[in-house]
């Protein structure tokens, strides 16, 4: 069973940069496809973005697709979302997700079984 951790949320103001962490334990992290979503209030949770076990292939949402940067490195047991160009929109709690025992990765929350405790981020002046 692996654990996911997230930190990295906070205020920042529209334009800004933020950059989310996820670290997981509990088992290997090397054959786990991880994936960010975010679910803002009244609204249902969203596919941000993912990352196969390699990190040789990327999923990005369209509203953040050019504004963010998904990576990962096996050896820390960690994942990133680094978000630029911030906007009011992109507030949400973010959530990490992990799915092991797969080559592949996947863009919806079904796919994923593992889940943090989440993350908030608020782009606000």
């Amino acid at each position: 069973q692996v654990q996911l951790v997230e930190s990295g949320g906070g205020l920042v103001q529209p334009g800004g940069s933020l950059r989310l962490s996820c670290a997981a334990s509990g088992r290997t992290f090397n054959n786990i496809a991880m994936g960010w979503f975010r679910q803002a209030p009244g609204k249902e949770r969203e596919f941000v973005a993912s990352i196969n076990w390699s990190g040789s292939t990327t999923y990005y949402a369209d509203s953040v697709k050019g504004r963010s940067t998904i990576s990962r490195d096996n050896a820390k047991n960690t994942v990133w979302l680094q978000m630029y160009s911030l906007k009011p929109e992109d507030t949400a709690v973010y959530y990490c997700a992990g799915r092991p025992g797969t080559a592949y990765t996947y863009s919806y929350p079904e796919a994923f079984t593992t889940w943090g405790q989440g993350t908030q981020v608020t782009v606000s002046a």
